[in-house]
């Protein structure tokens, strides 16, 4: 009976039958392409899981790798703002000092080519760019290839090409060496000489005591010796006059004498800090005042300042520097120690007496003490101009 019924159906019906029996398949084909388009979503997802960010003890982070929204200041600009109305300076990032100061020496103009001798974190070079466009050119100098890549990047991302940006990994002294170039000579020349807060927060740099970090102290860490090996290839005297030509140590003879015993084991920030403490009295620099702290300050710029050879590429720089600027083209240097300071005094007044320059500043322009109090890093700032005949 129940053969007869089926076979009485309409021809319709059982199309309607197989049609129904074909969906059916169909959607369980369809349910484990899905199932199978979602497993392998999972896998990629997981494949590519974003690194997990560095935990560290209590409520903030101390240590300079802790500190992952100060190192990503484009994605927390609200976190980095509150570490900078606390008078620091974020972690690897720089605060440019003097800039209203620096535009107001050089008074840059659209149209303009000018030499950043100095690029750093780029601050002061992003005021520059903003006021010699359009039609105008700054040629960018910086030694330390970790940083210039970075700055570039930043500095592009704002949208400065590379014909209004020209960035060259040079040192300052060879900013002759870009004339041609330039047609000739600039409108205008900044140098600032002070060592950048990237260098100095990262302990791997060496450039710091208050963490352990290789005695390294290198603006350019491809080239020459490290502090540490500079240490063990002087004698006592050698060191002792090192401290006094350098940073004016009051306790140089005391400091050499520790640091020359312990030579050989001194590699770390954190080993010759220690050395130059109990040279002074204290079994730690932890422990030490502010005295034996600026007497280890003092150590570490001599040091640096030799390693790097700064007074004699900054005195090369002086003499380049006339013939480098147009008539009327003006320099703006920023210095952050006697012994910079000095030599820049004595060049320009020299090249005053020559003919080269036409004014030169009398007294050294200083921070503000609104800048000195926000940014206590440039409290040590002097910042001396001229402008050529």
């Amino acid at each position: 009976m129940k053969k007869s019924i089926l076979l009485a159906r309409p021809k319709e019906a059982i199309k309607n039958t197989i049609s129904c029996e074909n969906f059916r398949d169909t959607h369980t084909l369809m349910s484990n392409d899905l199932r199978v388009e979602k497993l392998m979503d999972n896998v990629n997802n997981n494949s590519i899981k974003p690194k997990r960010r560095i935990r560290y003890k209590g409520t903030h982070p101390r240590h300079f790798d802790e500190k992952y929204k100060e190192l990503n200041f484009e994605s927390y600009p609200s976190e980095v703002e509150k570490v900078i109305k606390s008078g620091k300076t974020p972690a690897g990032t720089h605060r440019p000092v003097c800039v209203n100061e620096v535009i107001d020496v050089l008074k840059p103009m659209s149209g303009q080519i000018g030499v950043d001798a100095t690029l750093g974190f780029g601050g002061h070079a992003e005021e520059l760019l903003k006021r010699i466009s359009p039609n105008g050119r700054l040629f960018a100098l910086d030694i330390d290839p970790v940083e210039i890549a970075r700055t570039e990047k930043r500095l592009r991302s704002m949208g400065f090409s590379d014909r209004e940006l020209v960035i060259k990994r040079s040192n300052f002294a060879g900013m002759f060496k870009l004339l041609k170039e330039a047609g000739g000579g600039f409108d205008f020349i900044l140098a600032d000489l002070g060592v950048s807060s990237m260098q100095l927060d990262n302990p791997a740099r060496g450039f710091t005591f208050k963490r352990e970090g290789p005695l390294d102290l290198r603006l350019n860490p491809e080239r020459g010796r490290t502090a540490s090996a500079l240490i063990r290839s002087l004698e006592e005297k050698q060191l002792e006059a090192l401290f006094i030509e350098n940073s004016d140590e009051p306790c140089a003879k005391q400091i050499a004498q520790a640091v020359f015993k312990n030579r050989n084991k001194i590699n770390t920030t954190t080993e010759l800090a220690n050395a130059i403490a109990r040279a002074l009295g204290n079994k730690s620099f932890r422990d030490g005042d502010n005295m034996i702290k600026d007497s280890i300050r003092r150590v570490f710029q001599a040091l640096r300042i030799e390693v790097n050879e700064e007074f004699s590429v900054l005195e090369q720089f002086l003499r380049n520097l006339p013939f480098c600027l147009k008539t009327q083209g003006r320099v703006a240097i920023l210095s952050f120690h006697p012994g910079e300071d000095n030599r820049i005094v004595d060049s320009f007044e020299q090249g005053r007496i020559a003919g080269l320059y036409a004014d030169i500043s009398s007294i050294p322009i200083r921070p503000s003490a609104k800048e000195q109090s926000s940014n206590p890093r440039s409290q040590s700032a002097r910042l001396r101009w001229a402008i050529k005949n």
